[in-house]
């Protein structure tokens, strides 16, 4: 007699969401004045902010998820332009970055944050939460970078640790309830 043994398919929102929030969270210790600028928070976005969502983002893509497969790829793969943008590649002769330039970048992820935060409407109120309060995030630092306001972007900073907060929190939810195969942590 064979044993059939059931395979269960690994959820990638866990993965997605760490990556995202703990980049986040580091990112924004520097926004807030916390920590200074660093190849620590480079390293984050090259491979937790991007590498590891846009492997999750792949496995919603096979899972048939398109609203985390399109989240997952483009936040991934805005961690990683955000990292060309921050090394500047001067030697490539392609100019740095300025605040006119950059507020437009934060205000197109502001805006795709905004429709994606719609179809976070029939999910979880955590998830919500992580959609509404990046939406925020880009929108304060849009605001600072056409401005140059280092109080907005002191704003942002203190945001963007409770957003990355928010994700991480939801990421520990969805490992902790799917281990206990019940609601254990409330989103």
């Amino acid at each position: 007699m064979s044993e059939t043994t059931q395979h269960r398919e690994a959820s990638a929102g866990p993965l997605g969401l760490l990556g995202f929030g703990m980049t986040t969270c580091l990112l924004n210790f520097h926004n807030a004045g916390i920590i200074e600028m660093s190849v620590v928070i480079i390293a984050m976005g090259i491979f937790m902010g991007g590498l590891a969502q846009v492997i999750a983002g792949f496995m919603e893509f096979k899972a048939g998820n398109t609203f985390g497969a399109t989240a997952f790829t483009a936040y991934g793969l805005f961690w990683w332009s955000l990292v060309v943008i921050l090394v500047n590649p001067k030697g490539l002769g392609i100019a740095a970055g300025d605040g006119r330039s950059m507020g437009f970048y934060l205000l197109l992820w502001c805006i795709f944050t905004i429709f994606m935060f719609i179809g976070t409407l029939k999910a979880n109120h955590a998830t919500q939460i992580v959609f509404g309060t990046l939406a925020v995030l880009f929108l304060l630092l849009a605001i600072e970078n056409f401005t140059g306001s280092s109080v907005v972007g002191k704003i942002a900073g203190i945001e963007g640790i409770f957003c990355g907060a928010s994700a991480i929190y939801t990421a520990v939810a969805g490992i902790v309830d799917g281990e206990f195969n019940k609601p254990i942590m409330p989103v």
